[in-house]
């Protein structure tokens, strides 16, 4: 077997040695359209790409700069190319975590000149980190913790079929990069 896969555009993608003119948005945003949160576990199906357009519209409903709505709306498109490993599981993959940060480092170098500052990362996991617990609260109807975060904006959580998470994550990213 090959070292690569083959994403939706057809490009053979290595992912342990990726190559930055092989990062493709289209492949992103097609592929996080169809890849569920919480491992599968909520009641009905609900995308990374709606995941990351959630983060994207709170930092926007926060009043942050257009260059960390692109870093929320991007912060997972390394699972396009890696999938999705749910946190607890991720904790205790040392090289997993240095792959995926290789990437998702290369991703933000490629969309964001310059890569992520610390302070954005901050932000970045921030607004994850308080989409997560806004998520498992109306699927699951369960608190991640005793603290509520502040959000700035609830989503709604519309459930949507792949195809118009797709175009939306697409069109998002263009706005954000326009």
């Amino acid at each position: 077997m090959a070292d690569y896969i083959t994403t939706f555009s057809k490009i053979h993608f290595t992912p342990l040695a990726p190559r930055r003119e092989d990062i493709i948005i289209e492949d992103i945003a097609h592929a996080l359209s169809l890849m569920t949160r919480a491992n599968g576990h909520f009641p009905e199906f609900y995308s990374v790409a709606q995941h990351c357009m959630d983060c994207a519209m709170v930092a926007e409903a926060e009043c942050l700069s257009i260059r960390e709505q692109l870093a929320c709306l991007l912060h997972d498109a390394s699972e396009a190319y890696l999938s999705d490993i749910t946190r607890p599981v991720k904790a205790n993959l040392t090289e997993y975590r240095r792959i995926e940060k290789a990437l998702q480092d290369m991703i933000y170098e490629k969309y964001l000149p310059g890569g992520l500052t610390e302070a954005e990362a901050q932000t970045v996991k921030r607004i994850d980190d308080t989409c997560l617990y806004y998520e498992f609260e109306h699927f699951m109807g369960e608190r991640l913790s005793l603290q509520v975060p502040q959000i700035a904006k609830v989503p709604e959580y519309k459930i949507s079929p792949f195809r118009e998470a797709e175009e939306a994550f697409l069109k998002r990213f263009y706005e954000l990069t326009d």
